[in-house]
């Protein structure tokens, strides 16, 4: 695929529709474009971002002639932010209401962070609707550091809103060196990040921290593939663990960070293109 193609785009997509649909608690709205008649793929994003960083892998997807969906989770992007606590099987009702919405029975879901949470609750809440897993810098659990780490950021966003948090965000993702070489995307990522609203930052936080889908992860039969950034810390060594558990694959991506198919969109797409033609022959 061309490097010329963004890998975050907030505006309009080339190919792409937005349909607003009516969620669990809440208007969603969804990016759709690729061939009505090809595998969907549903796309689902990080915390604090939106739609628009699966804006490279979209295009990508819908030119191999798979019916592409990426999702604006609830409170980010162009959906609806509910008042009220969120629990992480309201994101993956969420989605089953999208796939509900567009009359597909089974689809391909590809998560990166949050999204990724997503995904392994739709493995664990709805296997029957899945045709495979892709998911990326997620784990299944939230052991107490984990879940205590979002406290002081909840409590940021409560009191100031979410611009403080962008840029630090930002950095803890990439890394100051990868944002400094690449401007566009360092400023396309932030005004990004400053579209979320601070209620769906704040719910969508709180179902972080309530994550539990690790002993139904275990049970799993859907075909699954798993990505890490191999400067994504936190998350190599959950990731390695629970991909030797499950037996599936894992692939670490080198010098990449927590959203790996914004700095390195190519690696990403390889693993995402394998997976998606291993499952299909398989089928």
């Amino acid at each position: 695929m061309s490097t010329e193609v963004a890998p975050i785009e907030i505006a309009a997509w080339p190919g792409f529709v937005r349909h607003d649909l009516q969620g669990k608690a809440g208007r969603l709205s969804v990016r759709v474009g690729g061939s009505e008649r090809g595998a969907p793929v549903l796309l689902c994003h990080s915390i604090l971002t939106s739609s628009a960083i699966w804006h490279r892998e979209a295009l990508a997807l819908a030119a191999r002639g798979h019916r592409v969906l990426a999702l604006d989770s609830r409170g980010h992007g162009q959906s609806e932010a509910p008042r009220g606590l969120y629990a992480m099987d309201d994101l993956v009702a969420d989605a089953i209401a999208v796939l509900d919405h567009f009359g597909i029975r089974r689809a391909h879901v590809i998560g990166v962070s949050q999204g990724g949470m997503t995904a392994f609750g739709l493995g664990v809440r709805h296997p029957d609707r899945l045709l495979s897993l892709c998911v990326i810098a997620a784990r299944a659990d939230a052991p107490p550091p984990f879940a205590a780490a979002w406290d002081d950021r909840i409590a940021l966003v409560q009191a100031q809103g979410i611009a403080p948090l962008a840029a630090p965000t930002a950095e803890r993702w990439f890394g100051r060196a990868y944002l400094a070489a690449h401007p566009a995307i360092a400023t396309t990522l932030l005004d990004c990040i400053n579209e979320t609203a601070p209620e769906g930052f704040i719910g969508c936080a709180r179902a972080i921290q309530s994550l539990a889908y690790l002993d139904g992860v275990k049970k799993m039969q859907v075909p699954l593939t798993m990505i890490v950034g191999a400067n994504d810390q936190l998350l190599v060594q959950p990731m390695t663990e629970l991909a030797a558990m499950l037996g599936c694959r894992l692939a670490i991506i080198a010098d990449a960070g927590h959203l790996p198919q914004v700095d390195h969109p190519d690696e990403v797409d390889a693993v995402i293109e394998r997976h998606l033609h291993q499952v299909a022959r398989s089928a």
